[in-house]
């Protein structure tokens, strides 16, 4: 082939590489030229059957050639991934001046699941919710409940003091739930949810059955102790309310909650000074292994406390002894839901983390909110 031919396969090359309007039309022409039968390599076979003259000329005439090529195949591929990249951001542009595109589905929080249960179970038993404020009276939360004035719980170490000329506010937000105490009067961070029953006990004639969820404090933080939690108490007082009834009632919350209908219950003697009889309340349970399953297994938990209602917390409320009785009863929020839905870490109820959140959260529309079902008596 003389130089002027090779010119013109050069050229007519070049003109391709340039013509190409993506990558795949690109390697084509490579191919054409360069790949095992290409017409620069076909070229460059004929090499070994010229004159070493000759091929000493030729074959320089071709590195020129096939330099210039892929110079020119490498440039052009370049300018089209470029091409392509600015043709792919163009199309997936968004506008970063919008607003975020809402969450797909939210989720129940755990302690409001579990609540929103125990309020079900007890609301069919005709037990009523109450409420009353985070912030109590010193009276209320220590001295009506008959605990005299060194008991441990009135520590510092142990209790949330607040200043002077703080007032209390109710957990509800509305006017109706609002109250205002004497600021000489010492207030605390209420740390049980039993001041509701003596406000009720005050306010209310007998026969009374409430429940009292809600937030309390206590100076702890540990793997098994946070500063907030959450408890439920209940209390019945009448005429003729007795030990078996308690142990009937909670023998009937239990099974109905954790959904096991030969939950063993154990009532174990312990003192409270708000109640006398007093009996802390275990559950059927087994441990081998290491995993914690619930049941008639011979082994046992500790989930509450109850009693009778000591009668000097009566009288401090102005309810005669003498005339009536009751039993009152208290557990943890988070240690029902904890052992219903095997969360093993109490911190994490408060940590605010999303991923934890959508593992252990409850979807509104695939489970229906437990107390908005059947009963109407909350």
């Amino acid at each position: 082939m003389s130089e002027t031919e090779l010119n013109t396969l050069q050229s007519e090359i070049l003109k391709a590489i340039e013509s190409a309007s993506d990558a795949d039309a690109l390697d084509v022409v490579r191919v054409e030229v360069l790949g095992k039968k290409g017409k620069l390599t076909e070229l460059m076979k004929t090499l070994g059957k010229l004159e070493p003259e000759a091929r000493k000329a030729f074959g320089a005439a071709l590195n020129v050639v096939k330099d210039t090529l892929m110079q020119s195949l490498e440039a052009k591929q370049k300018i089209l991934a470029s091409a392509a990249l600015c043709a792919r951001l163009e199309k997936e542009r968004i506008d970063v001046t919008l607003a975020p595109r809402p969450m797909a589905d939210g989720r129940i929080h755990p302690i409001t699941q579990t609540t929103d249960e125990i309020v079900t179970i007890f609301a069919a038993m005709g037990f009523n919710v109450a409420k009353g404020p985070d912030i109590e009276e010193d009276w209320n939360n220590f001295t009506a409940l008959n605990m005299p004035p060194d008991h441990p719980a009135r520590q510092m170490q142990d209790t949330f003091y607040m200043p002077d000329g703080v007032d209390a506010v109710a957990v509800a937000g509305s006017e109706a739930d609002r109250i205002a105490v004497a600021s000489d009067k010492k207030r605390v961070l209420r740390t049980h949810t039993s001041p509701v029953q003596i406000r009720t006990m005050l306010n209310q004639k007998p026969p009374i059955r409430i429940i009292a969820p809600g937030r309390t404090f206590r100076c702890d933080s540990d793997m098994t102790h946070t500063p907030m939690f959450h408890q439920f108490e209940g209390l019945v007082i009448d005429e003729k309310t007795n030990m078996g009834h308690l142990k009937g009632c909670l023998l009937d919350f239990l099974r109905a909650f954790f959904g096991i209908d030969d939950l063993p219950l154990r009532f174990r003697p312990s003192y409270f000074p708000f109640t006398e009889p007093s009996a802390e309340v275990d559950i059927g349970c087994s441990r081998k292994g290491g995993e914690l399953k619930l049941g008639n297994y011979g082994d046992w938990l500790e989930v509450g406390g109850c009693g009778m209602v000591n009668s000097n917390v009566l009288r401090n409320c102005g309810i005669d002894p003498d005339v009536y009785q009751g039993f009152a009863f208290g557990t943890g929020i988070e240690r029902l839901a904890m052992l219903k839905y095997g969360i093993p870490d109490l911190r994490t109820f408060f940590d605010g983390d999303m991923r934890w959140l959508k593992h252990y959260g409850f979807v509104p529309l695939d489970i229906p909110n437990p107390a908005l079902v059947g009963s109407g008596a909350c």
